[in-house]
């Protein structure tokens, strides 16, 4: 590895939310750096966010993913913490003023989790089940396959909602499959849905390392977390979900994979929220061309007439 040219500090701070999966993410990053950098100590601090707060609420009624950063954003402004570790999915398509994704990790898996006890698959439940989701996303795409079950709001971390699941609210619930497998919960997951059946949220599977735009020292010490096939998978699903003004009242997915190692193929799709509209594109391009082939597959679905599937950008 390639020494960075800024000094390596004795101390950095993580700041994080406290729930099993961040905690794990942070710990995660914080192993990485400490093994790449000797003598280097991180530490964690560990917040509640707004988002975190409100669990009877939808995201999309609340503000969206944004919830989720907004305390850590200040922490690192007011430097009490010098980074902040996020799933990219949960990241704003628009970044604030002055922060910066510094890295993006090697992404784990990209898939839906279809998690329940009694029945093997979606296609094998009963009229009228039940099925638990916190994403819109999920949503369009479970009534527009099986518009014969019943699909309600599933908030809270990933234990309170397997909590729910076992305790008889629901008869399935949907998850992301890297979450569980990170929790060493895989063994939870019945069926991982293909593509296909669930086109994942832009960036599922990847983290994002997060910090001051100022901070040139920080990008270079975290440049070797930069997974390049992932970044750049990641920021052409971004940026299909940013054309389309994307955020927690749209249901859209985008998802992007590397071909023969220098080319993408990403689609996306946008749908109405019950699923009985739905639009679908496809793009293909160089790696190179990441943010383009992202916006490429937008304006395919724009020219169909996605605007008005699309909620107003308030």
């Amino acid at each position: 590895m390639r020494l960075p040219a800024v000094p390596i500090p004795d101390r950095l701070v993580i700041a994080t939310r406290e729930s099993a999966l961040a905690l794990w993410q942070a710990r995660h990053i914080a192993a990485r750096l400490e093994s790449l950098y000797t003598g280097l100590k991180v530490e964690l601090l560990g917040m509640t966010t707004h988002g975190d707060r409100i669990l009877d609420v939808t995201l999309n009624k609340i503000g969206g993913k944004g919830l989720f950063v907004k305390e850590l954003e200040v922490a690192l402004l007011e430097g009490r913490a010098d980074l902040a570790v996020h799933s990219m999915k949960d990241m704003p398509m628009r970044m604030p003023d002055g922060f910066a994704i510094a890295a993006i990790t090697e992404r784990e898996d990209p898939r839906d989790a279809f998690v329940c006890s009694q029945y093997a698959s979606l296609a094998t439940l009963p009229k009228g089940a039940v099925v638990g989701t916190s994403s819109l996303r999920r949503e369009a795409q479970v009534r527009a396959a099986f518009p014969h079950l019943a699909v309600k709001p599933l908030r809270g971390n990933v234990q309170t909602r397997l909590n729910k699941l076992d305790a008889g609210e629901y008869q399935a619930i949907i998850l992301a499959a890297a979450g569980l497998k990170r929790l060493d919960m895989a063994y939870r997951i019945r069926a991982a849905l293909t593509p296909e059946e669930s086109l994942p949220a832009p960036g599922q599977g990847a983290l994002g390392i997060e910090i001051c735009a100022d901070r040139t020292d920080l990008a270079e010490l975290l440049a070797p977390l930069n997974h390049a096939e992932t970044a750049d998978c990641v920021n052409a699903e971004r940026a299909m979900s940013l054309r389309l003004d994307g955020s927690c009242e749209t249901p859209l997915g985008g998802y992007a994979e590397v071909v023969d190692g220098h080319f993408l193929r990403m689609r996306g799709f946008v749908a109405s929220p019950d699923g009985s509209q739905m639009l679908r594109a496809e793009a293909n391009g160089s790696r190179a061309a990441a943010v383009g082939v992202g916006r490429q597959v937008a304006d395919l679905m724009l020219t169909e007439g996605a605007r008005a599937l699309l909620k107003p950008a308030v």
